[in-house]
């Protein structure tokens, strides 16, 4: 495969490369929208209240305990990188963007539905889910698909806990999580870039490993709402688009959900997409990756980890993971 390099021998995919060309060719149509609506006055006051709300400005405490066993020993990434450079599309194409535009998302009163092949479905709001189980603190490797990575301190709890409470059957074989696509509140979701709402999904086993985190906030407090607010899936072995953000419903299905980039580019972006550097993606490596906020833009890239350096293998013996991928 051909991987197109910078003149100092780096290879980072071009910013035309880092979505399929669908999403690059709207993200001028997009800028556009969103600067028609923009009005001077107005404009300022909203700058302002959205940059604080991205330094950090935090919504609310929250009470947890560090899990040593699921604690990365890298140097943590900056809250104000994690929360500033994001991929949250129904807010924006750029990595910019959400941050400047997910003020408009209300998670207040917030309910997120579990059903399908359950034994006793249940509907639970925020408050609900806060107190569902004891709240940790897990310190992640998150690896982008795009080539770069981040180390964050999650706080929730294992998907596992919440999934013991419903009772999946003997159907369930998948899990499928689907997130809110409210074009008042995102005005990404008027885009064509994927079709609407973002849907992801995993094998019931995969649901249930400890590592799969439902993720309620990070760096101590509540979730700000660029980086998934209020109840998000953080799945550290995959690549970090299968961690779906801003969940309203998890249905436990017997069929293999269909993704929203596995439909969108199923060349590009497999089921599974665990993090695997012997896997290139079709238009760069996933050999190495730039860690933000420690490796600079121009520096050498770290070596990709086998996903992502989490033992998890025992989940995929006998399957092909190139072809599997």
């Amino acid at each position: 495969m051909l991987i197109k390099r910078r003149p100092n021998g780096i290879d980072l995919p071009l910013s035309s490369e880092i979505t399929p060309q669908a999403v690059y060719e709207s993200r001028r149509r997009f800028i556009a929208q969103m600067a028609v609506g923009a009005v001077a006055g107005g404009a300022l006051w909203e700058m302002a209240n959205r940059e604080a709300f991205a330094a950090g400005a935090p919504a609310q405490k929250l009470a947890s305990k560090l899990n040593p066993a699921y604690a990365a020993l890298d140097k943590q990434t900056p809250f104000k990188d994690a929360s500033t450079y994001n991929n949250f599309y129904e807010f924006g194409l750029d990595k910019s963007d959400p941050a400047q535009n997910a003020h408009t998302l209300k998670t207040r009163p917030w309910t997120v539905t579990i059903e399908g092949e359950v034994k006793k479905p249940m509907t639970l709001d925020i408050d609900a889910l806060l107190k569902l189980a004891p709240l940790e603190e897990r310190v992640y490797r998150l690896r982008c698909v795009e080539g770069w990575s981040m180390v964050i301190p999650w706080v929730g709890y294992s998907l596992s806990e919440l999934i013991k409470k419903v009772e999946p059957t003997g159907n369930a074989k998948y899990v499928e999580f689907v997130t809110l696509a409210d074009k008042a509140q995102m005005p990404g979701v008027g885009s064509r870039v994927l079709n609407w709402p973002y849907v992801e999904g995993l094998r019931i086993d995969e649901a249930n490993h400890p590592l799969t985190l439902l993720t309620l906030g990070m760096y101590g407090q509540t979730l700000p709402n660029q980086n998934g607010a209020p109840v998000r899936l953080v799945v550290p072995w995959k690549y970090g688009f299968k961690s779906a953000k801003s969940i309203v419903r998890i249905r436990f299905v017997k069929d293999q959900p269909r993704t929203a980039w596995n439909v969108s580019a199923p060349s590009e972006y497999g089921f599974y997409s665990n993090v695997n550097p012997e896997v290139d993606h079709p238009r760069w490596s996933q050999a190495s990756e730039r860690r933000i906020g420690e490796d600079g833009f121009f520096q050498k890239k770290r070596k990709t980890l086998m996903f992502n350096g989490y033992d998890v293998g025992s989940l995929y013996s006998g399957l092909d993971l190139k072809k599997n991928f």
